[in-house]
């Protein structure tokens, strides 16, 4: 019986290593909304992010403690993070809610927030963002329709946006 014994022993041991390991790394890190400044300056083209109309982007790095880089648009946000050297550095990302923020650059609400993985986008509308065309973003895909009916564009899901999709 000494072999049941180890055998018993070794699989004990194991499961409680496992119940003691960190699985922090396999949890999502859920940032919160940095108000956007005046003074902030987009992270990719350097604009200053409140000064113009539609939906604004965060981006949340995973080294360097969570550290946060804003844009000005959807659009500049895309660019960056589609840059497979970014996108896997990128831990969390934020868009406004459009369905609930008013087009334009006076009424920047950053209560409106939402998890850009999880909202719909609709590219290709007449409306612009700072750098021209943007991608309009939204958390319900109803909205985002109803919008691109209103406006013209198509409406994309998180994971259907490429490169392609910002021109």
């Amino acid at each position: 019986m000494p072999t049941l014994s180890k055998t018993l022993t070794a699989l004990f041991f194991m499961l409680t290593l496992a119940a003691c390991s960190d699985d922090s790394a396999q949890k999502e890190v859920i940032h919160k909304a940095v108000a956007m400044e005046s003074s902030d300056e987009c992270h990719l083209c350097g604009m200053l992010i409140t000064h113009f109309d539609g939906p604004k982007g965060e981006l949340f790095r995973k080294e360097q403690g969570g550290k946060i880089f804003k844009f000005c648009s959807t659009r500049d946000m895309f660019s960056y993070y589609l840059d497979p050297e970014n996108k896997r550095n990128v831990s969390q990302i934020l868009v406004h809610d459009m369905s609930k923020m008013p087009w334009g650059s006076d009424s920047i609400d950053d209560k409106h927030f939402i998890d850009a993985k999880a909202a719909w986008f609709v590219t290709g509308s007449e409306k612009t963002g700072a750098m021209g065309k943007t991608l309009a973003s939204f958390s319900l895909q109803s909205d985002a329709q109803a919008f691109a009916n209103e406006f013209g564009g198509k409406v994309l899901s998180f994971n259907d946006v490429n490169q392609d999709s910002l021109w």
